[in-house]
């Protein structure tokens, strides 16, 4: 046996016994973006069993600023961010098991892929999945870890079920910030702080050390020198719909309407559905080829048709890129869709 984790294993809070849990837990990361590339590395090169990957968008060439996993190579194929990241991880370490799923995490799927879980972290980048993460994490009892960042700013708070407030407790209703990525932009020490806070909590988590979670808020501002924690014992609300003494778990509750969402860092909309519809490929570029030029991939096709570019995944999710107008992009995957 080599000694790939041996300087892991030096490290007393680890040690032997600590690897040994590692190599026996499973994490599911939601969002293989920048954050979700970072911890997915690190979560990786630590030796956890399986990794479960969800994303659902491809590689684009404003990524290889901070997302770490990916290449140019990537980029000019369009490759869908968790096939690429999963090639990469492979090659990173072989002991992992790495399972990615293209697609919008709905809660269906949620629900299906909690399954064996040991944690979740959120690498996503919009309120209304970690609320969906959240009302997860509660129903089933698995901690999971909240980050986001934009420009040199970053936030991260690890929650417990069972153990203080939970997102819902302090956010009862998602948030509408204006600031993005495609807003403001970002810079990767931003990712990499709040990388490095997730994967340390996870760590401790994995190895049981529960004595050692950090219980209050981390926020950040790297180009301000700002640094400050906030403790958030007294925001748990009893009568909490996600964590409280009689817990619905709303953000669980299904719904039949087509889903729009404007993305974050982006000037596209996504469309996704009321349920999965499976696409071939093959055959839907010979019927968009009258609309414009078409290019296809074993994921995805895009259509360049004027202004606007489609991007069709197999399960008949679409991205409507060059417009931020919901209503637009509705009509024009129906116009060619039907």
């Amino acid at each position: 046996m080599n000694d790939r984790y041996s300087r892991q294993e030096l490290f007393s809070p680890i040690g032997k016994e600590g690897q040994e849990k590692i190599r026996q837990k499973n994490v599911l990361i939601v969002g293989a973006g920048a954050l979700g590339a970072g911890s997915a590395e690190s979560l990786t090169r630590a030796g956890v069993k399986r990794i479960v990957l969800v994303d659902r968008d491809y590689v684009d060439w404003t990524n290889l600023q901070r997302q770490q996993l990916y290449t140019e190579n990537d980029a000019k194929q369009q490759l869908p961010k968790v096939i690429a990241a999963k090639n990469r991880l492979n090659q990173i370490n072989s002991d992992v098991e790495i399972q990615g799923h293209v697609m919008d995490m709905g809660i269906e799927e949620a629900e299906e892929l909690i399954e064996g879980i040991d944690l979740i972290i959120d690498a996503t980048d919009n309120f209304e999945t970690r609320l969906l993460i959240n009302d997860l994490s509660q129903k089933y009892q698995v901690p999971w870890i909240y980050g986001a960042c934009v420009g040199s700013y970053g936030i991260t708070y690890t929650i417990l079920p069972g153990q203080g407030p939970c997102l819902n407790c302090f956010l009862n209703k998602i948030p509408a910030y204006n600031q993005t990525c495609d807003t403001v932009g970002i810079i990767a020490p931003a990712v990499q702080m709040v990388t490095a806070y997730q994967t340390a909590e996870a760590l401790k988590i994995l190895v049981e050390d529960f004595q050692a979670v950090r219980r209050k808020i981390v926020t950040f501002d790297l180009w301000e020198n700002q640094h400050v924690q906030l403790g958030m014992d007294k925001a748990k609300k009893e009568d909490c719909p996600s964590c409280g003494t009689n817990p619905t778990y709303p953000h669980l509750e299904k719904s039949s309407a087509l889903k729009t969402a404007v993305l974050c860092g982006r000037d596209t909309v996504q469309i996704r559905p009321s349920y999965n519809r499976e696409i071939d490929l093959k055959e839907m570029e010979q019927r968009l080829s009258a609309h414009g030029e078409v290019r296809r991939n074993p994921y995805l096709l895009e259509l360049q048709s004027n202004s606007r570019r489609l991007v069709l995944f197999k399960d008949g999710r679409a991205l409507v890129h060059g417009t931020k107008d919901t209503a637009e992009a509705k009509s024009l995957y129906h116009r060619l869709l039907g």
